[in-house]
């Protein structure tokens, strides 16, 4: 009981003492002030999946069109200003592709990239609701372990990031990813408009592909700050590489299933017809 007690004591000192070196630009912002929230909003997510997966088990699944146009033309302005906001003030900034360190000064462009940084965050949790409507529809088969995992981690993720590096290196990956999510969720949104917009969309699986490109870009460029020696912190670095090979194992296998068997499978019955 006391190595656990020391082990609490030590835990709780290290964290206070994270706290103690975080952005004090964001102290104050929404969810900004402690962990908890986040986690709980995180686990409150887990939960309602497997409540609502429950609830739905056996009802008629809901329709939700003239919501999801809602959710998803939302979702598409949203990222879109965040993506705007990167890219401007960055270039007002000049900022380094390369290496670019994380300036805590409350000069009003480094300010958009912190809000539009907390933004992103936001819209990390705003997309649970794609989960949500996921199960409210009936479609279960989208509720994949690469879905939630992807959902439940970057919201959490992305609390980190803003809390102690709402600036530098973290633009690129947050500017690359909200502009992507314009196009996905345009794509959604169009999806939703029914069975005549179906020969429309044709470039869904180029979507995936360009997701793929997007994780490797991404752990390239933090991979590449590393080599040189970048002054943004290492640990940043580090993670965004784990966590990007986690990612892009999922969607490789992902997109191996959906595709690639799946069109193998499609030329083996039509040699056998």
């Amino acid at each position: 009981m006391d190595i656990i007690q020391d082990y609490v004591y030590h835990a709780q000192e290290m964290y206070d003492w994270a706290l103690s070196v975080s952005d004090e630009r964001v102290a104050d912002w929404p969810l900004m002030q402690s962990y908890t929230p986040t986690l709980l909003l995180s686990a409150a997510y887990l939960i309602i999946i497997w409540l609502g997966i429950n609830f739905m088990q056996n009802r008629e699944p809901l329709k939700l069109r003239w919501i999801l146009m809602l959710y998803n033309a939302s979702l598409v302005l949203l990222n879109f200003h965040i993506f705007y906001e990167l890219l401007t003030a960055s270039w007002r900034l000049g900022y380094s592709y390369s290496c670019q360190q994380v300036e805590y000064s409350r000069d009003p462009d480094e300010m958009r990239i912190a809000s539009a940084l907390w933004w992103y965050y936001i819209s990390k949790l705003v997309e649970f609701l794609d989960t949500v409507f996921f199960i409210l529809r009936k479609k279960n088969s989208q509720v994949s372990f690469l879905h939630v995992y992807h959902h439940v981690t970057m919201f959490p993720l992305w609390w980190v990031g803003v809390k102690w590096v709402a600036g530098g290196q973290s633009f690129f990956g947050a500017m690359m990813n909200s502009f992507i999510h314009v196009i996905m969720y345009t794509y959604y949104g169009l999806s939703g408009l029914g069975p005549s917009f179906q020969k429309y969309l044709w470039w869904k699986r180029y979507l995936t592909r360009v997701q793929l490109v997007q994780f490797v870009v991404g752990m390239a460029h933090a991979a590449q700050s590393i080599y040189v020696g970048c002054t943004f912190p290492l640990w940043m670095q580090w993670s965004l590489i784990v966590y990007g090979l986690s990612i892009l194992s999922l969607f490789l296998n992902f997109y191996f299933h959906a595709y690639v068997k799946t069109s193998s499978q499609r030329q083996s019955v039509s040699k056998l017809s």
